[in-house]
């Protein structure tokens, strides 16, 4: 196998990646504060990305088809940092919804679709000021370190993607992604895994006792886990709905919290209750550390920063992991939605 690597520097919110072992270049150029389309081709998302970075496509499959080792290559050289920043706070941005066929934001039904706008964002996004990672499956994080823009930064590997969404068998949620040995190989500092019980279907138990060898796994490797859990039910049409009231959310963080056979390294992903002011008799149901997390907000990010500032004043709560709502904003602002949600920190 032919020797080479992946270089990754940071320029004031630019990313470059190159291999210089070989043929391969891929880069992630600046244009900063433009307010227009940089990704070179018509936004999915029909709002303008924003996003002040250009992701050359063509380059990055070039560096995969030429030289497939420098994934592995960029993740071993990969500059590592604490979980938590000197505060004792995370701000992770999360971009593992299209691994579950999830990729709607709003009334967009194919926002995520584009993978050059989709990693574009991302690269803004982790240059922003107080960022600490990234949540994602393989290949974005594959992408991610051929472009260089994961050195210094918290990087969580999604690990149980198989509840591909509005399939009958979505809460048999087969772990499909990441394995703690990959997270461990690639020198990644977390995982997380999605947890939806539903007492009518059969498959939450499948997904139950995965989930608890998934902690044990990752608690063997010391690594934390990041586990979401949710009490969910089918509506009459068959769709799939995560109860939000604070009786379910409890009920979600007891069950979560006893899994496995310690809870030295589970950490909780948890959202803001359908009345925040519960929140705080929520989060007493466990001594884990807890981040919240931001699904659909709709057009009320304003209501979505203020949920969010409130829990985050609760003693078991550390931080914040957020995705559509910070990569794909309503008016399309990503630098300004992201730098909002860390001042809340």
């Amino acid at each position: 196998m032919r020797a080479g690597r992946v270089a990754g520097a940071e320029h004031g919110g630019e990313y470059e990646g190159q291999y210089e072992g070989g043929d391969g270049v891929a880069h992630a150029h600046g244009d900063q504060d433009t307010g227009d389309d940089v990704s070179g081709h018509e936004g999915t998302t029909g709002t303008g990305t924003r996003t002040g970075t250009r992701v050359d496509i063509s380059e990055l499959v070039r560096v995969r088809t030429r030289h497939p080792e420098a994934i592995a290559e960029a993740a071993a050289r990969r500059v590592r940092r604490p979980l938590l920043n000197d505060a004792g706070r995370l701000m992770i941005v999360a971009a593992d919804h299209p691994a579950r066929g999830a990729l709607g934001v709003g009334d967009h039904k194919f926002a995520m679709a584009n993978r050059a706008e989709l990693l574009e964002r991302l690269c803004l996004a982790l240059s922003r000021p107080g960022v600490d990672g990234v949540l994602a499956t393989a290949d974005i994080l594959d992408d991610l370190l051929l472009l260089g823009a994961l050195d210094g930064k918290v990087v969580m590997g999604s690990m149980n993607r198989g509840g591909l969404q509005g399939a009958s068998f979505e809460l048999d949620d087969r772990f499909t992604g990441h394995r703690a040995q990959d997270i461990e190989r690639l020198n990644f500092d977390a995982g997380k895994l999605l947890l939806r019980i539903d007492y009518d279907d059969p498959g939450s138990l499948t997904t139950l006792e995965s989930t608890a060898r998934a902690i044990d796994d990752m608690a063997a490797r010391q690594l934390p886990l990041f586990v979401e859990p949710f009490i969910s039910r089918r509506t009459d049409e068959g769709k799939l709905k995560n109860d939000l009231s604070a009786d379910a959310v409890i009920r979600s963080i007891a069950i979560s919290s006893g899994l496995g056979g310690t809870s030295a390294y589970t950490w909780l992903k948890l959202p803001v209750t359908e009345n925040p002011d519960d929140m705080a008799r929520v989060m007493e149901t466990s001594t884990l550390p807890a981040v919240l997390l931001g699904g659909e907000v709709g057009d009320d990010q304003d209501g979505a920063y203020e949920k969010w500032r409130g829990a985050l004043q609760l003693p078991t709560v550390r931080g914040l992991v957020v995705g559509r709502s910070l990569l794909y904003p309503a008016d399309g602002d990503v630098s300004a939605a992201v730098d909002t949600a860390v001042g809340l920190l």
